[in-house]
């Protein structure tokens, strides 16, 4: 639940089991990987890490003026903190203008893109910037996503004054929102050509998914909590795709000249200032975590698939071999990029709980016009080499209490689940696994042997069939029970996991208790 900034994110914030498909062309075999071949060594020149490693920062965009006359300052405790600069982004945390009281880390990877409108843009007024991140297994990504349970957003009485001028500011600009994207990567690319190759070739399928994912962050700016930890994750992700903390003063500036030129009733100076001081928060939160993260992981992984198991025409469950050790939880998920489609980047979540030969699996569901997904289960082979991004998501075991676990999987959303169901084994605590594994048909049950052996060796396990005509998720829920010891977990289709969460709910489990990676929360995510 997910490339710019939002990893592929997806539907750069949702797992493939999640996210909805993309237009791509018949035959996707036919593209070179970004980096690397699929059996071939990096290429330096097509390398994103090779850029990174070896590119000099470019210089932001001198619009970093002092704040405009009279435009009030941010109070003292509020958050964001009031930047130093009009744009100031500063390379490491020790030189931003950073609240040491909002929590530091990172949310959901995400894959920028977006079609520009042939108008020539016109002159922007501010500072900003910010780089570009699902199908059917793969998962919301988006960022997308609280992918946990949902914390409350502050009530409108106790919204900051800068909160109230980007709202109005929002509810101005949402009846034209694709003409503001449109105008919005026309402003980025024509300004800073150089940043078009962080982005995949073909923007349509998340033409909107960088501009949307800094609105929603905005939007959000009073909830320190929720919006630090998904900034963080989605600064983390940024790193696979090249970006530096010199490109997003860039970013800013083309979302400034957006939102000036469309937000024509409420844009004055106080508004811009609070949109600049908003919009340096959020890049200074994703730039630290970025750094921070750099110093103990790479950008991305390398990872060879060993095997490549086609269960059904339209699924499949491949294994790879990552070339650096790999750590995640279970329950997590990642990103990955084919040869095929260089810079389109789709969430898979991890079919496993960690184990001790480092391989990794995912379970592939091929959707109509998925470039990704297609690719992996029909183009995919033992020794092609994909790439990894870092693990996300919180859709992960409580190992402090006992609570059962009532686990719903639909489709390749059975992934997840059954690394849940191994890392209650592993543990080795006997709490109750009751899982419902829901699919269209019985053919769909396409990993029902799987669970059903790990039903006979775990006598804590029960594992029960859903399938479309015979019962539904809410009804087979409600037959069983109570469920009011067991804290639930969630993996699947949109649509699946909205019904799941109104059933649970229904039967009297708390909103906290209900683990999920995210839908549209924070990003709307199709990825």
């Amino acid at each position: 639940m997910d490339q710019a900034l939002v990893d592929d994110p997806p539907a750069d914030d949702i797992p493939a089991e999640h996210a909805a498909a993309e237009r791509a062309p018949d035959d996707p075999a036919g593209g070179a990987h970004a980096g690397r071949t699929a059996r071939g060594a990096a290429d330096p020149s097509t390398d994103p890490r090779a850029r990174e490693r070896d590119a000099e920062p470019r210089v932001p965009s001198p619009r970093e003026a002092s704040h405009p006359a009279g435009a009030p300052r941010h109070r003292e405790a509020a958050w964001p903190p009031e930047p130093a600069g009009r744009f100031h982004t500063a390379g490491r945390p020790h030189e931003a203008p950073y609240n040491a009281a909002a929590p530091r880390q990172a949310a959901a990877p995400h894959n920028p893109a977006a079609s520009h409108e042939t108008a020539a843009p016109r002159e922007a007024t501010g500072p900003i910037e910010a780089p570009a991140r699902n199908e059917a297994s793969a998962r919301y990504e988006a960022p997308v996503h609280h992918e946990a349970p949902a914390r409350r957003e502050p009530a409108a009485d106790d919204a900051s004054p800068d909160a109230i001028l980007i709202r109005r500011t929002m509810a101005e600009i949402a009846p034209v929102a694709d003409k503001v994207t449109s105008y919005f990567y026309a402003l980025l690319f024509v300004r800073h050509p150089e940043l078009r190759g962080l982005f995949p070739a073909a923007m349509d399928a998340q033409r909107d998914r960088l501009l949307k994912a800094l609105l929603t962050a905005a939007e959000h700016m009073d909830n320190a909590a929720v919006l630090t930890d998904y900034l963080q994750h989605l600064g983390r992700g940024h790193r696979k795709y090249g970006t530096q903390p010199a490109h997003y003063p860039a970013v800013g500036e083309a979302l400034i000249g957006a939102l000036t030129r469309y937000a024509t009733s409420t844009w004055d100076e106080e508004t811009e200032a609070a949109w600049v001081r908003t919009y340096t928060t959020i890049s200074q939160i994703m730039i630290d975590a970025a750094s921070e993260n750099e110093r103990h992981a790479p950008a991305w992984w390398h990872g060879e698939v060993v095997s490549h198991d086609l269960r059904t025409p339209d699924i499949a469950i491949i294994t790879v071999r990552p070339d650096q050790p790999y750590a995640f939880v279970a329950g997590q998920y990642t990103s990955l990029e084919t040869p095929w489609w260089p810079r389109i980047w789709r969430h898979y979540s991890f079919a496993g709980a960690p184990r001790a030969d480092g391989l990794l699996s995912f379970h592939v569901k091929a959707v109509p016009a998925g470039w990704v997904s297609n690719a992996l289960v029909h183009h995919a082979r033992p020794g092609d080499v994909l790439r990894l991004g870092p693990p996300a998501g919180s859709m992960t075991v409580d190992h402090t209490t006992d609570n059962g676990l009532l686990c719903l999987g639909g489709g390749t959303g059975i992934a997840p689940i059954k690394a849940l169901v191994e890392d209650v084994a592993e543990h080795g605590a006997r709490r109750q696994v009751e899982v419902f594994y829901g699919a269209r048909t019985d053919y769909d049950l396409y990993d029902i042997d799987t669970m059903l052996r790990l039903q006979q060796t775990h006598p804590w396990l029960s594992v029960r069939p859903v399938v479309d005509g015979r019962s539904q998720f809410p009804d087979a829920v409600r037959e069983y029970g109570p469920w009011y010891e067991y804290d639930a977990y969630l993996s699947g289709p949109p649509g699946m996991i909205r019904s799941g969460v109104d059933a649970l709910r229904g039967i009297g489990i708390p909103f906290d208790r209900i683990r999920h990676d995210s839908l549209e929360e924070l990003v709307a995510a199709g990825d």
